[in-house]
């Protein structure tokens, strides 16, 4: 395994203000035409189930209880696959987090095309339409696309999730109970950005402290373990992938792969 990350104490995590997260936003810009490394070992990583390096999570696609959605996407698999990698780093970011009496909780990670397709091409613009009709054609897709990257076939052009590098994860206490984070998970709108609760105001509730800070924990933990957050999802990290390897100034390390 990779060394752990190291464990500063959980108030100070919490006190840690984000970075701007401006630069990391225009970087996605063209993101998947960033080049992938076919020549090294780490392409020819298997994906590897979460719960064999003691990650915990439950596919959040796959059941109904799965608010905004109250239902089972097509497609959708009752597993959690990562690239080996990537495992191994979640393992060591959770075991920096369970020093902190935290662990992480895993939604999603391999994705399915079906349940890209699904999410990218039906639920999303649907209901981003129903409550802001002003937008249309290409706005529409763009607003879409901020939260769910187009499916593809392409090889060089892989959807995130496609390539095993990618997970979607929140914090829970050692007993199992979720942190609070300020939004739901899979909110596809600017509630869900990672630093929505960052700007100081006068008269911030207990609730957004809360959510800024538990936001902080999760971010820094997993910046710690070599990980590249999704400045729109909070719950959203990749190593790895395309998006990962342009904030490194490096050639991706994965490519798409397919389920065993």
């Amino acid at each position: 395994m990779t060394e752990p990350a190291s464990s500063p104490p959980f108030a100070a995590w919490r006190a840690k203000p984000l970075p701007d997260l401006a630069p990391l936003r225009a970087l996605r810009t063209r993101v998947r035409e960033w080049p992938i490394d076919r020549d090294g070992a780490a392409y020819r990583e298997p994906l590897v189930a979460a719960e064999a390096f003691g990650l915990a999570g439950r596919n959040y696609y796959a059941h109904a209880r799965n608010p905004p959605y109250f239902s089972a996407a097509p497609g959708a698999i009752d597993r959690l696959l990562l690239r080996e990698g990537v495992a191994r780093r979640l393992a060591d970011a959770n075991a920096a987090l369970k020093r902190e009496g935290l662990a992480l909780f895993l939604f999603d990670a391999w994705r399915p095309r079906a349940v890209q397709e699904h999410f990218h091409d039906v639920w999303t613009p649907r209901e981003i339409a129903r409550r802001r009709p002003d937008l249309t054609g290409a706005a529409l897709t763009e607003e879409v696309e901020r939260y769910w990257a187009a499916p593809s076939i392409d090889a060089d052009r892989p959807a995130p999730h496609a390539t095993g590098g990618a997970v979607d994860l929140t914090l829970v206490w050692d007993d199992g109970q979720p942190l609070y984070m300020g939004s739901l998970f899979d909110d596809p709108s600017p509630l869900a950005h990672t630093d929505r609760f960052e700007a100081e105001a006068e008269e911030m509730s207990f609730s957004a402290e809360e959510a800024r800070a538990n936001r902080r924990v999760l971010y820094w933990a997993m910046r710690e373990a070599g990980f590249a957050n999704h400045p729109e999802e909070w719950w959203h990290y990749s190593y790895g992938d395309q998006a990962w390897a342009k904030e490194q100034d490096r050639p991706a390390l994965y490519g798409p792969i397919e389920a065993p």
